[in-house]
């Protein structure tokens, strides 16, 4: 058992590595405002998992209690966008904040340990911080109503004691919705609590835990422990024609051929919640995704070389029991904490 914990502390420095890496070539964010010298704001210790890579928080955004907690007001509220929506209509906090069904024909990504992130949206076509993607949700996705906002007399003067600016700008916004998108962490499943040695699996969640970080399931390349992303773009051999433009993925961003049909890795954690699989939800449950890995990936030219290497030409080919185990395991990654934590929730004042 050392020697598996090993494997997956060693895949999790390469995930930090890649996420220092992106961390380094962005540019300055904007300069930000100090808070209302006349308020005094409380410092708020975020403290990364055991075994997860560091966190990186940009220096103009250092985690305060006040500022998370207006960024989660934010989260919840529809003021946002010009059409009803918040974050929150489509991230409920039971489903590990994504949602049961399809938006715009595509499962929406859980909320959930954004802050190790570097890429996001299923195509990989925003890149940066939190503050970068949350500047995109509110200046581009919602078009934030700048007018509407300042014209809130809560906000004008939440904006004003927490971020010392009088008029409230979508940087402003996005910078608060970071502050709450960055405090998302889940870290409390039955899989981190056996990491950890305060809990043990069972048979069949070991034996499945094993199939998974192993060559035997090769789960783990890509979901790597203990974030279960590694946020790269990978095509798994889904499709070998690509009928919509939708099925493109990452080509739509780069224009490459060579990444046709790769998607961003999703996060493993509360997949159990969800009822829709791969960007286009193809798959409805977690037997369905294992049997295309053990018997249906296409091989097109592109596809990851994990798909098809040695031994794998032709699948897993894994026994209806390995299959059970594999599922058995991956119940193991929901974290019901993360899914009542009143202080994720919409707030009651």
């Amino acid at each position: 058992m050392r020697i598996h914990r090993k494997i997956i502390l060693c895949s999790v420095g390469i995930v930090g590595l890649i996420m220092t890496a992106i961390s380094c070539k962005k540019e300055p964010a904007p300069s930000t405002p100090p808070p209302d010298p006349g308020y005094k704001l409380t410092p708020y210790n975020i403290v990364a998992p055991a075994h997860f890579p560091q966190m990186h928080i940009p220096e103009d955004n250092k985690p305060y209690v006040e500022r998370i907690e207006l960024g989660r007001m934010l989260y919840y509220d529809n003021i946002l966008s010009n059409d009803g929506r918040a974050c929150a209509s489509c991230h409920f906090q039971s489903y590990g904040f994504t949602v049961p069904n399809m938006v715009n024909d595509m499962p929406v990504l859980p909320h959930v340990n954004l802050a190790w992130h570097g890429k996001f949206m299923w195509d990989g076509s925003k890149t940066g911080t939190l503050e970068d993607v949350m500047l995109f949700e509110t200046k581009e996705f919602f078009a934030t109503d700048l007018e509407k906002m300042n014209a809130s007399e809560k906000y004008r003067d939440l904006f004003k004691k927490y971020y010392g600016v009088d008029y409230i700008t979508h940087h402003d916004i996005a910078y608060a919705l970071a502050q709450f998108t960055r405090s998302m962490i889940s870290k409390d499943t039955k899989y981190d609590r056996y990491m950890s040695g305060k809990e043990q699996l069972t048979y069949n969640e070991e034996m499945g835990m094993r199939i998974f970080f192993s060559e035997k399931g090769d789960c783990f390349h890509c979901h790597t422990a203990m974030i279960t992303t590694d946020g790269e773009m990978h095509n798994t051999g889904l499709d070998s024609i690509y009928t919509k433009e939708m099925d493109k993925g990452y080509f739509n961003v780069t224009g490459d051929p060579k990444d046709l049909g790769r998607f961003r890795t999703p996060n493993l954690r509360n997949v159990a919640l969800r009822k829709n699989f791969m960007h286009d939800g193809r798959f409805k449950t977690l037997e369905e995704v294992i049997d295309f890995y053990d018997h249906s990936v296409k091989r097109v030219s592109n596809v990851d070389p994990i798909m098809t290497k040695e031994g794998k030409e032709n699948g897993l080919r894994l026994t209806i029991v390995e299959k059970q185990q594999l599922v058995a395991f991956l119940n193991t990654l929901t974290d019901q904490t993360y899914i009542t934590d009143t202080s994720f929730s919409k707030p009651t004042y």
